[in-house]
């Protein structure tokens, strides 16, 4: 890298090396069986340069030929975009811890017996269901250098495992299913089991819904596939320079509920999207997005801050090789004091959706969101009464999030990047069939 940095510097004003090496071992399960152990190994390379003003970039998996990808980011430098930042300098990090050894010491053979526990506990409470189920161990070496003096390097480790479960019955078909990841090893499989098997026994009976508007409680499942897609677009920096983000004029202002804060913080220690630094070796933080309701700030990283006339947040990340860009990293929503159990007795008449099949196929920068109810319940006096089928829920997010009855107090990590707990909105559209 070293190497690379040097060259770069004969034909250009500023550079970084940007530098991933990618290891992972999935074992994977299909239709309740044992189908695919392999291990997979990714090293990419990418340049970045600032010359006359403009940015290069190239990328490679290839880390012999030095001089091609030099040679290829002054090419592209010729019609890339101005360079309206320098690379930052040295920075202070925060000590993020997101390597575990332990991870090194999961063999295969406890990974498979893991995805077979799963698979097992679940064929077993249904004899009909058919399993897809996966366990991986994944570790990561980040090293970014670039020719202010920024020396970054960041080694990860990742632990994922999950369920999902089809069970077909003439024309109808039930989706089950849950997982957890965590940089440090999960032995246990209960929780995932337990959720997955009470997802089976609420949906035992089907229950018949009236088309109305009326009262949802969102799982942390269902927070995810309704309501997030729109806000991470909201405060995306990105989207804010270009005027589509309806929050663009507001910070400052009282948007949502007074219950609902929002954070975006890849600084907790062994979380699965946590780091010290971002794609661009900025220092990640804790960055407030809404306090209380009040809109508080976007997010950016290095090329959209410098255009805001504004800091980077630490959010710039690639995919791959790519450019980076503003990303979340980690959103946590802050929980509230009522319970789970406390929203369903609340409710006469609702559903419970607990997941939302193409929500995001709506204006998702208006904040609108409809989908079909892939997963959820009738709630009846408080308590699950059964299944409901070809339903649709439809509404707005900022309209939702301004009137909650309550958010709950249930919080927990949904696919490495998104803490929340339940959220009870007292009057949603719902459609059905």
């Amino acid at each position: 890298m070293e190497h690379i940095l040097k060259l770069a510097l004969t034909k250009a004003e500023e550079a970084e090396v940007f530098n991933l090496t990618d290891e992972e071992i999935p074992v994977e399960f299909e239709s309740n069986r044992l189908k695919n152990i392999q291990s997979k190994q990714s090293t990419v390379i990418a340049l970045r340069i600032i010359k006359n003003g403009r940015i290069g970039y190239a990328v490679t998996t290839d880390i012999e030929d030095s001089e091609k990808l030099v040679d290829m980011a002054v090419e592209t430098a010729e019609f890339g975009m101005q360079a309206k930042y320098s690379l930052p300098p040295v920075q202070d990090y925060l000590p993020v811890q997101t390597y575990d050894p332990e991870i090194e010491g999961v063999t295969i053979e406890k990974m498979a017996n893991l995805g077979q526990e799963m698979v097992d506990a679940v064929t077993k409470a249904s004899p009909e269901i058919i399993c897809d189920a996966g366990v991986s161990r994944h570790s990561a070496s980040v090293t970014i250098l670039n020719s202010n003096g920024l020396e970054a390097k960041c080694r990860s480790s990742l632990f994922g495992l999950g369920i999902g479960g089809t069970l077909v019955r003439g024309t109808d078909m039930l989706f089950v299913g849950d997982g957890q990841s965590s940089s440090r090893p999960i032995l246990k499989t209960e929780e995932i089991i337990q959720n997955v098997l009470c997802q089976l026994e609420w949906a035992k009976e089907q229950a018949v819904i009236e088309t109305k508007t009326m009262p949802v409680v969102f799982t942390p499942h269902g927070v995810e596939s309704a309501l997030i897609a729109p806000l991470a677009s909201a405060f995306n920096g990105k989207m804010v320079l270009e005027g589509a983000s309806p929050l663009k004029d507001k910070l400052g202002e009282q948007i949502f509920d007074s219950s609902f804060s929002l954070i975006d913080d890849a600084t907790r220690d062994y979380q699965a999207s946590s780091a010290p630094f971002d794609d661009e070796g900025i220092a990640t933080r804790v960055t407030p997005l809404v306090n209380q309701g009040v809109a508080a700030n976007f997010y950016y990283d290095l090329h959209t801050a410098a255009l805001a006339g504004t800091q980077s947040t630490g959010n710039g990340n690639r995919s791959g090789g790519s450019l980076p860009g503003p990303g979340i990293n980690a959103l946590i929503i802050e929980p509230g004091k009522v319970t789970f159990e406390e929203m369903l007795a609340d409710i006469k008449e609702g559903i419970l959706v607990e997941h939302l099949m193409g929500a995001g196929q709506g204006n998702i920068l208006g904040g609108e969101f409809s989908g079909n109810v892939l997963l959820g319940y009738k709630i009846e006096n408080g308590k699950i009464t059964g299944r409901v089928k070809n339903t649709m829920v439809y509404g707005n997010v900022y309209e939702l999030l301004k009137n909650l009855t309550a958010i709950g107090s249930d919080s927990r990590w949904v696919s490495g990047s998104l803490n929340t707990p339940s959220i009870y909105c007292h009057s949603i559209a719902v459609s059905s069939k």
